[in-house]
């Protein structure tokens, strides 16, 4: 499976896979997407309904770990902890993370790759504000023993990987959300919507970042 580092309209980089025509992310923009889906949307609107000392943050797709480095921005930015968990198959090898130049266009001194660097199936603490746990374990074998005040679902679209898209990964993600925990996603397939439901979530369709017209924050009530 050959990837392609490529750059998208925001001037950020995102990797594609063409014999799959897959994206990590919109070509419209991949910084972009991620701060206002799961940074915006997600971390920020949560927030005022997180009490606890530390917020646990679930996520779906490592991928580039764009989302993962702009939660670490807002751990540092907000002086408050953030235990980060998040599951990906296959990752990137540090010469394709380096080729996305993240921490040069945010001037994170490094972070970026600290996050890919970090040794897989262990807690790695970067720094007094965040602690990363990283597993290759499929979502569909994964078994959680933490409570999330949030969840970034940043798998590959339903059309792509349906089986991460069912009731039964929505139902175990709502079962290990803290009450008044979210769910954001680019997604606002009605499948996918239905399936949220389904399991008990409160499901919204909000507005979505350029090139896309809406995402879901799905609650737990």
């Amino acid at each position: 499976m050959t990837k392609q580092i490529l750059l998208t309209e925001d001037g950020s980089y995102t990797v594609a896979i063409p014999e799959m025509k897959l994206t990590y992310h919109s070509t419209r923009g991949a910084l972009q997407e991620s701060i206002h889906i799961y940074i915006v949307s997600g971390l920020q609107f949560a927030l005022p309904n997180i009490t606890s000392e530390t917020i646990n943050v679930f996520e779906m797709g490592f991928g580039t770990g764009l989302n993962a480095l702009l939660t670490l921005q807002e751990a540092i930015r907000l002086n408050r902890k953030i235990y980060y968990f998040t599951v990906e198959l296959f990752p990137l090898t540090i010469e394709e993370a380096k080729a996305l130049q993240q921490d040069e266009q945010l001037g994170t001194s490094n972070l970026s790759m600290q996050l890919h660097q970090a040794p897989w199936e262990q807690e790695v603490v970067l720094n007094e504000y965040f602690t990363l746990y990283k597993t290759k374990q499929s979502l569909l074998d994964l078994s959680l023993n933490t409570q999330f005040d949030v969840v970034y679902f940043d798998a590959f679209a339903p059309n792509d990987q349906p089986e991460l898209w069912t009731e039964a990964v929505f139902a175990n993600l709502y079962n290990h959300l803290n009450s008044n925990g979210i769910l954001v996603t680019y997604s606002s397939k009605g499948s996918v919507r239905r399936a949220m439901q389904a399991v008990g979530f409160t499901v919204k369709k909000i507005p979505g970042p350029i090139g896309k017209a809406e995402i879901v924050r799905a609650t737990k009530q």
